[in-house]
């Protein structure tokens, strides 16, 4: 049985199984809905959310007392861990404002130019909630935006638990939309009822989620298109085939689709792998949502290290794991990941429950070109120009307009130099 499990894979196989983007299924029926919540608005989303089975007796829209309600009901030991998890991400993400500054004063021809760092006003943050509560990617989002200094908050979830509810609470959310998929998504764009319209929308989701998301894009903003979730071992002859397949199975829980990889230089690993997968699932209560992903992940074998970086840095993964012998030195030679972590010890779970860094991040080979969610996500770098031009300037400037045939920038250039010479 264990042979079924991280087959033998290509790079290219791998890179064809994790998809190209929203299917065309998906971004139709998430029009429609998109289209049904932007003509009838809370009566869409009431009877959406019904359809669905959403609500469980909870209120469409949910307030900050709801929330608070929400947190002090969860026992004192509950409570207190999650407020620790909590205050490990606010302090990575504290950590990340403060890496960033205004620009001032630079000087230009005939004044000074630069830049200010300021949030977005509302911000709307989902929180998937149909195979399993999501809290920590409440906490994720919620509570980056509130550090950023968005001055409105909004949490969507289906279906939450009180511990969800609760995390909306610690991140300091205004009020929580109990909704899901598509419908979430164009509530948050368009506003409705107490909600209003956000600016920016993030969180993963299902296939539909992300279709609207890419439906809404230039409405509001969006943090990425985040598909089934990816995690790729990189290990050598070092590491520990038991640590690998927790750190496998770990992934492949989370969705049939997710993308469970191995890549090993040592040829024997792969199968020393697979049993221990075959021996952990045996018990395992999401052992049916893991086997398809692991089934449907891989195992690459290469002959040398640098063939094995070669492969990670093509695939691009949303988690890469070092399970190496040297993996500081390995770390700073690759180029493609989402999040990196940096021996057997820094577990990817580690990273999934709140130790600093965010887990919302970039998946389908994405990494190549962006990263994850963060304080900058809800922030705008705007720039600014205080100059009396030059006459260098003014000439360089109705040039260069003219070279592309604007003849009325040119003018406008000029009429700064006829002014300050009158």
């Amino acid at each position: 049985m264990s042979g079924e499990y991280l087959p033998d894979r290509t790079v290219s196989e791998l890179r064809a199984r994790r998809g190209s983007g929203v299917d065309s299924e998906a971004l139709a029926t998430a029009a429609a809905i998109i289209g049904e919540v932007d003509r009838d608005g809370v009566a869409a989303l009431e009877s959406l959310t019904e359809r669905f089975d959403e609500r469980r007796g909870l209120p469409l829209f949910l307030t900050d007392g709801d929330l608070v309600a929400a947190l002090e009901s969860l026992p004192a030991a509950d409570r207190a861990r999650l407020e620790r998890i909590a205050d490990r991400i606010e302090q990575f993400a504290k950590a990340q404002l403060g890496s960033l500054s205004t620009l001032d004063a630079v000087p230009v021809p005939g004044g000074t130019a630069g830049h200010t760092v300021s949030p977005v006003a509302r911000a709307g943050c989902y929180a998937p909630g149909g195979r399993y509560p999501l809290p920590s990617s409440v906490l994720m989002t919620a509570l980056t935006a509130r550090v950023a200094g968005v001055s409105e908050v909004w949490v969507a979830s289906p279906r939450p638990a009180p511990i969800t509810l609760a995390a909306a609470a610690l991140a300091g959310a205004d009020g929580f939309l109990v909704a899901g998929g598509a419908h979430a998504i164009a509530a948050l764009a368009r506003g409705a009822g107490p909600l209003p319209g956000v600016d920016v929308i993030v969180g993963p989701g299902n296939r539909y989620v992300t279709a609207a998301k890419q439906l809404v894009y230039g409405r509001v903003g969006i943090d990425m298109l985040a598909g089934p979730s990816e995690l790729v071992v990189l290990a050598d002859s070092s590491a520990d085939p038991g640590m690998v397949a927790a750190d496998l199975i770990a992934q492949a829980e989370h969705d049939p689709e997710a993308l469970p990889v191995l890549v090993t230089t040592d040829p024997g690993l792969a199968g020393r792998v697979r049993n221990e997968l075959a021996l952990r699932l045996g018990d395992l209560p999401t052992a049916d949502v893991a086997r398809p992903a692991l089934q449907g992940g891989g195992a690459v074998l290469v002959e040398a290290l640098e063939e094995a970086i070669a492969a990670c840095d093509a695939i691009a993964p949303e988690h890469l794991q070092l399970s190496v012998v040297d993996p500081g030195a390995v770390q700073s030679r690759l180029g493609n990941y989402g999040a990196i972590f940096v021996g057997e010890g820094s577990a990817e779970v580690f990273g999934d429950y709140g130790v600093g860094p965010n887990h919302v991040l970039p998946t389908g080979g994405t990494a190549r070109f962006t990263g994850g969610l963060s304080v900058l996500t809800f922030l705008r770098v705007r720039t600014w120009l205080s100059a009396s031009p030059t006459d260098e300037l003014l000439r360089d400037t109705a040039w260069l307009a003219r070279q592309e045939g604007l003849e009325g920038h040119a003018r406008a250039a000029e009429e700064r130099g006829d002014k300050a010479s009158s």
